[in-house]
Parts: structure tokens; sequence; C-alpha cells
């Protein structure tokens, strides 16, 4: 990527994307409309580790859980939403990504007609750290009339 001479990157405005807690998964991305297929639905810009960085200290902190492979060993940090993604198994999400190496960017498109209130998923690949939950079910809004009981209740509480 080259500052100071790159194009404007537009971002789509869905405004209908928001954090949710899934009651295995943990914080997810759901929407509260349907969302076709095809439709971009997030643009992630990244930091870039370099791969002794990465090595040396990313691999260390749990930053070692959101990265994703990049060019020449490097790895990426995917900010705003794409670090929100919850995994599906391959041939089950319901979103793919692109990554955009030139302007350090990953690009998230809807691979199927997503329904409204429906957990918005990637596939980290066949070897993940953890174990795989499949249950797709869709999680509700955290209810306003009843105060969050943890720390975690009012992090998941906020709607983005």
């Amino acid at each position: 990527m080259n500052d100071g001479d790159e194009e404007a990157v537009h971002l789509p405005e869905l405004g209908c994307l928001e954090l949710r807690c899934h009651p295995q998964r943990g914080r997810g991305v759901f929407t509260r409309n349907a969302i076709g297929r095809g439709t971009l639905v997030h643009i992630s810009p990244v930091l870039i580790f370099g791969h002794e960085e990465y090595r040396d200290y990313g691999k260390h902190t749990c930053l070692d859980h959101y990265t994703y492979r990049w060019q020449k060993g490097q790895y990426a940090l995917a900010l705003g939403l794409g670090s929100m993604f919850n995994h599906e198994p391959p041939g089950s999400e319901n979103v793919g990504f692109v990554r955009d190496m030139d302007r350090a960017l990953i690009k998230y498109v809807a691979l199927r007609d997503i329904a409204a209130g429906e957990e918005l998923c990637i596939c980290y690949g066949s070897n993940v750290w953890f174990d795989v939950v499949t249950d797709t079910v869709s999680s509700k809004p955290a209810a306003t009339e009843n105060p969050p009981e943890t720390p975690l209740d009012f992090l998941c509480s906020f709607e983005l």
C-alpha cells in the first residue's frame, strides 16, 4: 500500500449489522435485515505485522486468534467487524472474504442469501484451535429492560 497516493475506499453502509452474543460462540456479527447473495457486507482495513514481529510478539498474545496470513510471510489484523466474524466449517459459511493486498483491506461478501437475524460467519479453514460449534441458531438482541449481570453481558448489549 502506498501512503499518500491511495484512492478513497468507499465502505458499504448496510446499516443492519450488529454485534450480539451467540449462546455458545460468544460475540459475533448478526444482521437485522435480509442480505442478498453477492452483497458486499463489510470492508476491513488491516494492520500488517512483519514475519519476525509476529513470530516474536503477536503469536504470543490473543491477537494470534484474529490474524490472517498475508503476502511475503506477513500477518494482518482485520480492524472493524473483520475480527468479529465467527467460524463455520468449510462449505457452511455464509460470508466469504477476499484479501486486497495492494490496499491492505479485506472485503467480506455474502456467499448466499442471509436471513434477518442470522449470524454472519466465515470459514477460518479446516485446522482450527477450538471445538467447532455448528449451531446456527440466531441470537436474540439483548433485552433492554433487564440490566446486564456481568461485564460481558454489558459489552454484548451494544448495537453498532
